[in-house]
């Protein structure tokens, strides 16, 4: 099957030259790779045009990163396509093993895989993930208590009925998009998994899911609209919402914004009593890293 690959990306004119050769190395090669620059003011266009007649070239006016992937989408002509971040790097039997598993089960919509998190100054892997799910997942994406897609900016290969389906991607949001579309695609087909590393996260300053206030309010649109669209019961409803409250008081924690964090605690807490042991913990964190901090 003819496979495109779509490459957003806003000011990542250092990064992108990684990536771009990431996409044309695979074992094997994609049909096209399409750069949608969302308005960069950096050297993106002059290191994409390095690349030739290899790499098609759009660009719009900076409208995020959701407008981009879905004018790749519109732009290309394969029958399955592939999103790759500029910041990422992908490893060169990527494309090759997911595209087996689509092939292996006609029911499948989209299909992702492992990923090594990396540090971009050093090279230094941080973590390796390996734990996401395959067949019917939509439930386990609402509750968080499972990382049911990895790294889903740049490991989800998707065909175009399934995205098509979906609608697309979201242009109201800045931060948790891809959760978003691949829910929307799990609630209407199988997702599959190559749990390998196949795809290299660049962690670094300006990645969007440091950005906690933005993550937050993309997080709940993606909630509102899953909860107004699906008959979910009550039971799970609130077990999602405690979840994903935890999760929000945990990364505000972390940001050092703890006054967000106590403010999620009690969300999550009003939907999960059950939960009150994880946050008892946190006191003591926090006094730990006060006086870290004074050291």
């Amino acid at each position: 099957m003819k496979s495109s690959v779509v490459i957003p990306t806003f000011n990542y004119g250092r990064y992108i030259a990684e990536a771009i050769g990431s996409a044309l190395g695979q074992t094997l090669r994609p049909a096209e790779v399409i750069v949608v620059d969302d308005g960069s003011t950096d050297e993106t266009a002059a290191v994409v045009a390095r690349f030739g007649e290899k790499v098609r070239y759009i660009r719009q006016e900076n409208a995020g990163v959701s407008a981009a992937r879905n004018r790749g989408v519109a732009e290309s002509t394969g029958e399955l396509i592939s999103f790759l971040d500029a910041d990422d790097i992908w490893e060169p039997e990527k494309l090759e093993k997911q595209l087996a598993i689509f092939a292996a089960d006609k029911r499948i919509g989209l299909v992702h895989c492992g990923m090594r998190e990396f540090e971009s100054n050093t090279g230094e892997t941080l973590r390796v993930h390996l734990d996401g799910m395959e067949g019917d997942v939509a439930d386990e994406l609402l509750l968080w208590e499972n990382p049911a897609v990895n790294a889903p900016g740049s490991s989800v290969l998707v065909s175009r009925e399934a995205f098509d389906a979906a609608g697309g991607f979201d242009p109201r949001q800045k931060c948790g998009e891809d959760w978003d579309f691949c829910y929307r695609v799990a609630r209407r087909y199988r997702v599959g998994s190559a749990p390998e590393p196949l795809v290299n996260y660049r962690s670094h300053s300006t990645s969007a899911h440091r950005n906690v206030k933005e993550m937050e309010r993309g997080m709940t649109l993606f909630y509102e609209k899953a909860f107004a669209a699906d008959a979910i019961g009550r039971n799970l409803r609130r077990r999602a919402l405690g979840n994903f409250n935890r999760v929000l008081a945990g990364s505000y924690f972390r940001a050092g914004q703890y006054g967000d964090f106590l403010r999620m605690a009690a969300k999550s807490i009003w939907y999960r009593p059950a939960g009150i042991g994880y946050f008892a913990a946190f006191p003591l964190r926090m006094l730990k890293k006060q006086r870290t901090n004074l050291r």
